[in-house]
């Protein structure tokens, strides 16, 4: 009786592990595995970045060769908030190219998460970056970018980068995808350099906050509008304010300085080689009449370094 009594009292024992505890034990263990794999798809990492600028236009650059941002339009507005973020004007990944015509790659992100065709205080910034991080030994570098392959040249002072000027290609004065001519817009002179330009020539160049916001998105502009305010001042340099697309008003722009000496020109406002002062600096631009190419040159400078965390 004794043994058929710790028999049944076994089986009693089995029976409740069975039906009760084990499959609480499993559902613990599902529960358990299901948390940490949702964790692990939001898991975050860090992101090492240099905060550079060109006259003021100030990016977040990312070396994309050796950090991985999946998101970057995401990124380059979070990251571009001045005042819960890095704070930019935008985003900037360097990384390898996917053609053997170039060195390097770029691609950019406005601080409203739109990507830029082109951008050439970045550019700039770029050849000086490469150099003094030991990148490239090169002083003339290709750098593809989404409006064709720009070649720079750095100028040096032993192992620093002075300076940088930049083959920005030649201009167009008419695109059909950038510019509806003909609308009853007839302020200013349009100019893409890769992307789109509208440059307006006026003594109160302070109205570029009221007027870009308008302009940038006038039905005239397919994919939107840099805007430029310019006044050409006694001693012939060109004082210009500038409202970029995705970014409201930037201290510069290289390819609204390039645009800006180009309708100079055409407008008979200046020669073929004019300087170009706007809020952050000055910029000198050539047209170049025997390849009608436009050549920006221009200082870049590293503001500071730093990590972040990127959440996937």
């Amino acid at each position: 009786m004794i043994v058929d009594f710790l028999f049944l009292e076994q089986k009693v024992v089995n029976t409740f592990v069975g039906y009760y505890i084990l499959p609480y034990l499993c559902i613990r263990i599902l529960t358990k595995v299901q948390i940490q794999a949702k964790m692990s798809s939001k898991r975050s990492h860090i992101i090492g970045f240099t905060k550079m600028h060109g006259c003021g236009n100030d990016y977040i650059y990312v070396n994309t060769m050796q950090y991985e941002v999946a998101y970057p339009a995401e990124a380059a507005i979070k990251w571009s908030n001045r005042n819960k973020g890095i704070g930019s004007d935008g985003l900037v990944l360097i990384g390898k190219p996917s053609t053997s015509d170039a060195d390097f790659s770029m691609r950019i992100f406005n601080a409203d998460g739109s990507e830029a065709m082109m951008c050439g205080n970045a550019s700039r910034c770029i050849g000086k970056y490469l150099y003094e991080r030991g990148l490239t030994k090169k002083t003339e570098i290709r750098l593809q970018t989404l409006s064709g392959i720009k070649p720079l040249w750095l100028h040096l002072d032993g192992d620093t980068v002075e300076s940088i000027t930049v083959d920005m290609l030649a201009p167009k004065l008419e695109d059909a995808s950038q510019f509806i001519a003909n609308n009853g817009l007839s302020l200013g002179t349009f100019v893409s350099m890769g992307n789109p330009h509208y440059v307006i020539f006026t003594d109160n160049i302070d109205q570029v906050g009221e007027l870009g916001p308008v302009l940038e998105h006038h039905s005239a502009f397919p994919q939107r509008c840099n805007i430029e305010l310019a006044h050409v001042q006694a001693d012939g340099a060109i004082r210009t304010r500038v409202w970029e697309r995705g970014s409201g008003i930037t201290k510069a722009c290289g390819t609204g300085a390039c645009a800006t000496a180009v309708a100079a020109v055409v407008n008979g406002k200046a020669s073929r080689t004019s300087n170009i002062v706007m809020d952050g600096g000055t910029l000198s631009i050539e047209w170049r009449e025997t390849d009608q190419h436009v050549y920006m040159t221009g200082p870049a400078s590293f503001v500071f370094e730093g990590e972040i965390e990127l959440t996937n």
